[in-house]
């Protein structure tokens, strides 16, 4: 199923206060910066997109430490479950963006550890992933991460839920960009949909799919 963006209707928003966090999940802020990086770069490891888009996991543990410590951690709703998994979101009317220096630090960093190629592919990622983001109130999964050691535990599901529950709770829509086709299943279980075509910010790149979860109808 694909949603257009004209079929979408402005819903209400959601705030911190209104997510209640699971049996070992721990809010995150911005002192657990490093470890909401470090579990998200290595769920990421190996996920088909950011490989091409860096081309090695230098440049993709820099990326996630970097949205960590300067965006998520500060400005987001994060949390952790020990040292297993994490979740990155940002919340409705809230600011995900880079400011100047940060991107230069991205920049510096990337050019170091993967090349000038990979700061051309990431300013065309940016640049499509800006195009495509949603124009009406929506919590926006940046990242859930669960290290290879703790997969098919059913912790993925654990981690995504208190967001969730709380968009139906709240009617507010949640958004995501799926760059690893394998997880589909998992999102499509948790209520997500395709949103548009894929994103492709070159012909040879792997895809990155926007998806859009409509809140539920409690019952």
């Amino acid at each position: 199923m694909v949603t257009s963006v004209a079929a979408v209707k402005r819903v209400a928003d959601l705030n911190e206060q209104d997510i209640t966090l699971g049996q070992g999940l721990v809010r995150a802020g911005p002192r657990e910066h490093t470890v909401l990086g470090e579990i998200t770069a290595d769920a990421f490891r190996d996920d088909p997109f950011n490989r091409w888009l860096f081309g090695n996991y230098s440049g993709i543990r820099q990326l996630f430490h970097l949205q960590a410590r300067r965006i998520y951690s500060r400005r987001g709703y994060c949390y952790t479950h020990g040292d297993e998994g994490a979740c990155m979101w940002m919340l409705p009317g809230g600011d995900s963006s880079l400011s100047r220096s940060d991107y230069w630090s991205f920049a510096l960093r990337t050019l170091i550890a993967s090349g000038p190629a990979a700061i051309r592919r990431g300013v065309r990622t940016g640049e499509a992933m800006a195009q495509h983001h949603l124009n009406f109130p929506h919590a926006y999964l940046f990242s859930i991460g669960v290290r290879p050691s703790a997969r098919g535990t059913g912790l993925g599901r654990k981690l995504i839920q208190p967001v969730l529950e709380a968009c139906d709770r709240e009617n507010t829509r949640a958004y995501l960009e799926n760059s690893n086709p394998e997880n589909s299943g998992f999102y499509s279980n948790c209520g997500f949909v395709n949103f548009g075509e894929a994103i492709h910010p070159e012909p040879e790149s792997p895809p990155l799919q926007p998806m859009v979860r409509e809140p539920r109808r409690r019952t």
